[in-house]
């Protein structure tokens, strides 16, 4: 438990006109600062359903001494999958999984079409001029250089905006082969590139 973050947050609330009343937050005509949290029973192809609740029920704890209290709503996949298309939702579970070289594919996740264009990946609804900036300076760098500078870019614009809270990350990526594969003697061209590995693993041959 944070308590400095907490003052603050009550403090930012009490700003906006929210304070809590026997303890819950309310505004200025008692209406309760409420929201739901859409989740997939089922769980994602990273985490199961049983542990994302778990999670979200802490967030859930750390959020009583601010007097709110999320409705959680668990639902199956196909209704899950419908509601998210269609952005009906306060908030939600999202597990992202990008290549190692973004590219165009940022758009998906990023771009001002996912605002009203249902079925997109920009689930948070950015509709940033910056972000849409720098995914063309990226799309377009001619230069390793320019690239890593529209992508670090990129990264900054999106923290800043502070669209989601993040919850964990893996530092290393896995990759599972048969152990008779090995990595070529000289890495292809196209593994240069900053922040790409190659895919390509030849058979050793006897």
């Amino acid at each position: 438990m944070d308590r400095a973050g907490v003052r603050r947050a009550m403090a930012l609330m009490e700003e906006a006109g929210w304070t809590v009343q026997d303890g819950q937050l309310r505004n200025a005509q008692g209406q309760p600062f409420a929201f739901e949290i859409l989740l997939n029973q089922n769980g994602t192809a990273m985490r199961s359903g049983s542990e994302v609740q778990q999670i979200v029920n802490i967030y859930v704890e750390a959020l009583r001494p601010l007097g709110i209290t999320p409705r959680i709503t668990l639902l199956d996949s196909a209704q899950y999958i419908e509601r998210t298309n269609n952005y009906q939702f306060d908030m939600t579970w999202y597990e992202r999984g990008l290549s190692l070289s973004p590219g165009s594919e940022q758009r998906l996740y990023w771009g001002r079409d996912g605002v009203t264009t249902p079925g997109s990946r920009n689930w948070m609804g950015i509709d940033s001029p910056a972000a849409e900036a720098m995914i063309d300076a990226m799309v377009a760098a001619d230069t390793a250089e320019d690239f890593t500078a529209a992508v670090q870019a990129l990264d900054r614009v999106l923290t800043a905006g502070r669209y989601v809270i993040p919850v964990s990350f893996s530092p290393i990526s896995r990759l599972a082969h048969a152990a008779d594969l090995k990595y070529p003697e000289e890495i292809p061209m196209y593994g240069d590139w900053p922040g790409f590995l190659p895919e390509v693993w030849w058979q050793e041959t006897n």
